[in-house]
This record gives C-alpha cells, sequence and structure tokens, in this order.
C-alpha cells in the first residue's frame, strides 16, 4: 500500500503543478497516470506543438512546458505510478480513501485530486474503410513529432484549429502540404484561417474545401489517396502522398473514474468552484479540464489557478485546526522535503528623496 498526503489521478500539466502547491504547505503528493510518462496530452500527443498562453512564455513547446514542471516540483519528490490506470475508489472507517490500479496497485490517503484532463482519448476516425491497414504505415492520427514528415507529401483532414495550426506549421516541414475540409468555412480562429489563406495563396497549401477523402491506396505503405468533391460535376481528386492525417478531434472518456459516485455533466466532474473545486463527495477534488462549473475554461492557466486554490482548502482538511501561514516564494523560498532550500534573493530597494 502506497500511502501519501495527497493522491492526484493525472500527471499532466495541471497534475504537476498541484506538487509544486501542495508541496509548498509540506503536503507529500504521490501521482498516477495510464500514461508511461508524466504530461499527459502535451506529452502523449503534442510534445513539438508551440503553447502561447502560459504566462511569461509568449511560446513554448509543451514538451518543455513538462520538463520546467517537472524541474521545479523536483524538491518535493513526488511518487509516481505511470503505465497504470486509476480503476476503484474505496472510502476506510479513517475517512480515508484507497485507489486501486487496473494493475493492483493500492494507494492510500486522506485525499484525492483528479486531475485526469478530458480522460483518455480515441481518436474520431473518418469512415475509410481500409484505414486501419494504414495506421502506421502513412496514417496518424496525431501529430508527436513534426520531423516525420520532413520533405514528404502530406494530407490534412479537418476544419479546427488543430487541422489549421498543423497544416500551417507543416508548410516548413513536408515538401507538400494539402488541407482537406467538407466545408468552405473553418471552425479555427480567425487568425490561422487567415494565415492559412494567405500560404494558399503563396501556393504553400493546397486548400481543397468541400471536399472529403473517401479511399486510400497502397500496398505496404500509404501510397495515394481519392478525393470527392460535394460538387457532384467535379470529378474525383487521385493525389499521390506519404502521410495522410485526418484531425477530426479526440474522443475523451472519464473511464472507470466515471463510476465512482461523482456528479457528472457532460462528460465533466461537477466542482463547487465558489469555494475548494471539492466534488460531491467530501474529500475528493477535480480541478483542471476534467471538471465543469458555470464560467469554466478550458485552459492550462485555468488548472494552475484551481490547483493553488484546492491545495489550500485540502490542506485544513489533512490538518484539520492547523493553521498554515503563507509566504511568498519571493520570500521564503522553495524548500523541498529533503531539507535543500532554494532561497529567495532579497533585494534592498533605496528609496529616493
Amino acid at each position: 500500500m502506497i500511502k501519501t498526503d495527497m493522491l492526484i489521478i493525472g500527471a499532466g500539466p495541471t497534475g504537476l503543478f498541484t506538487v509544486f502547491e501542495a508541496g509548498l504547505l509540506k503536503l507529500k503528493t504521490h501521482l498516477i497516470d495510464a500514461l508511461p510518462q508524466p504530461g499527459g496530452q502535451c506529452s502523449e500527443i503534442y510534445p513539438k506543438k508551440p503553447i502561447y498562453d502560459i504566462p511569461a512564455f509568449p511560446e513554448i513547446l509543451a514538451g518543455t512546458l513538462v520538463d520546467n514542471l517537472m524541474e521545479q516540483i523536483k524538491p518535493f519528490e513526488p511518487g509516481f505510478t505511470l503505465g497504470e490506470r486509476a480503476e476503484t475508489l474505496d472510502k476506510l472507517e479513517d475517512g480515508s480513501f484507497v485507489v486501486t490500479t487496473n494493475k493492483g496497485t493500492k494507494h492510500n490517503a486522506p485525499v484525492v485530486v483528479i486531475a485526469g484532463g478530458l480522460g483518455s482519448f480515441e481518436p474520431r476516425k473518418p469512415p475509410i474503410s481500409n484505414i486501419v491497414n494504414f495506421e502506421d504505415t502513412g496514417v496518424s492520427y496525431i501529430i508527436k513529432d513534426p520531423e516525420v514528415y520532413r520533405d514528404k507529401k502530406v494530407i490534412i483532414a479537418g476544419g479546427g484549429d488543430s487541422a489549421l495550426d498543423w497544416a500551417i506549421f507543416l508548410t516548413d516541414v513536408a515538401s507538400e502540404v494539402t488541407l482537406v475540409h467538407r466545408r468552405d468555412e473553418f471552425r479555427g480562429a480567425l487568425d490561422s484561417v487567415e494565415k492559412a489563406s494567405e500560404l494558399a495563396k503563396l501556393g504553400k497549401i493546397k486548400l481543397i474545401t468541400k471536399a472529403e477523402v473517401k479511399e486510400l491506396h497502397g500496398v505496404d505503405n500509404l501510397e495515394a489517396v481519392v478525393i470527392k468533391h460535394t460538387d457532384k460535376e467535379k470529378e474525383d481528386t487521385y493525389l499521390e502522398v506519404d502521410n495522410f492525417i485526418p484531425l477530426f478531434g479526440l474522443s475523451p472518456k472519464l473511464g472507470p473514474i466515471g463510476d465512482w459516485g461523482l456528479e457528472i455533466q457532460k462528460n465533466a466532474i461537477k466542482v463547487n468552484n465558489a469555494k475548494d473545486y471539492q466534488t460531491n463527495i467530501p474529500g475528493i477534488y477535480a480541478i483542471g479540464d476534467v471538471n465543469t462549473y458555470e464560467g469554466k475554461l478550458k485552459l492550462i492557466l485555468s488548472g494552475f489557478h484551481e490547483a493553488a486554490v484546492m491545495c489550500q482548502y485540502a490542506y485544513q482538511q489533512i490538518n484539520p485546526g492547523k493553521r498554515f501561514v503563507m509566504k511568498y516564494t519571493t520570500v521564503g523560498g522553495v524548500e523541498g522535503f529533503d531539507g535543500s532550500k532554494k532561497e529567495a534573493k532579497k533585494e534592498v530597494v533605496q528609496s529616493i528623496a
């Protein structure tokens, strides 16, 4: 049995930052994640994708963000159970919880924090009969490393931010980039739509709208696709390609957590955002993209804020009646459980008369 003060389910950015906030309060943490490495979607799905809305970082790669978070929490020595899915939840007589994974590993803590992002994901696949034959030999549903497409002929299908962003990004990597969308209008950010249109005018993106990829051809690897147009008068387009990337999004699923008796609304966990981000079960909190409340913004930034607030209340639950005086890290520094301490720089401000 692994015992800890705070058990965190989900080792994405929000879960990792929770370690830092809990560490400042001298709470030991342990994380469970079904993926074999920390980082969540940022590590598994788009490690090389730039993120633009992290404070103080005009641009940072998702994988670099995870690396920085891991460095930030190092002083607090969190435990990890990776490659295992949180399966069951049981409440003991003392009020603490036992979470058991699909591999039988048991974890005990007075507080459980669900920071599982949007849960587990399955790609939304287009209805092409032989698409599974080319998975990993030309067909991909996510882009982990753009260098895989260096000097390749690439077709991206989709009309959202992901399809637009990657089509734009790959113009500097692939030899040819074709973006196919079944409508004339795109769902992505206006800036991305305008940039993709400009690149299309410059001949850097081949833009095909009101059309869908309907056939895949090849022997051992993908060699060509057939694009059918909505306008029946237009003939099918046959294109030789190396890679086909349908980016129609991922279907999130809460998995076993959905059977824990938590109040669920539209595949997300309802929480009390007016106070502590606690669920309908006392002692269980939900933060980040996995939770929902009125006005919720699914941003990494929101998850960081929710983690900081939640930890203050969780501390009181773990240590009833005990008062903790919060100090700004600029004053108190950061002290890990091994006794090491990063001192805050003390600056003397001299007033000028």
